[in-house]
């Protein structure tokens, strides 16, 4: 069982503040995206390009169940929770939904390549919020406004969840 997942849109701060919850915790961190990397040989964008979102879907919800039997911080790809499969598998965890509104989440992915949002981003986000929000309220425990420092939210969730050792 891992330590605490992290879920909620791209561009929220999910690698960031799992990243320092590890440090603050003394524990490791992974990340989905990069296991996926270490699993396929290619990035997420590769495999939603050219294999499509259903196997990709398929392919990240292996890599979350590898990585929810270690004990660690994960942080996940944005849209994990849009399979039966992945909710199932977090709805058993310590999962935190990092949340901030829309015009912070565009300005942290600036011109990145996220292949979802296409050449539309802000209809795009908006569209994908309102489809992921009752997944991410359906596995995680608490939300999260990460929309301010980074030590705020860390201490935010630290509080919330009781990590403190």
């Amino acid at each position: 069982m891992a330590r605490l997942v992290l879920v909620g849109l791209p561009g929220v701060g999910k690698t960031t503040v799992a990243q320092e919850l590890g440090r603050a915790l003394g524990c490791d961190v992974r990340d989905t995206d990069t296991v996926f990397f270490e699993r396929e040989g290619a990035t997420v964008q590769e495999v939603l390009r050219t294999r499509g979102e259903v196997l990709f879907r398929s392919l990240e919800a292996e890599c979350l169940a590898s990585v929810l039997s270690e004990d660690v911080i994960v942080s996940t790809g944005g849209g994990i929770v849009t399979t039966a499969r992945a909710r199932s598998l977090l709805v058993g965890e310590r999962t935190v939904w990092l949340d901030s509104p829309d015009d912070i989440v565009l300005e942290r992915l600036g011109g990145g390549d996220r292949p979802l949002l296409g050449d539309q981003p802000a209809e795009r986000l908006a569209a994908l919020r309102a489809e992921r929000s009752p997944w991410y309220r359906e596995v995680a425990s608490v939300r999260i406004d990460s929309s301010g420092e980074l030590r705020d939210i860390v201490e935010a969730i630290l509080s919330q969840e009781g990590l403190r050792t």
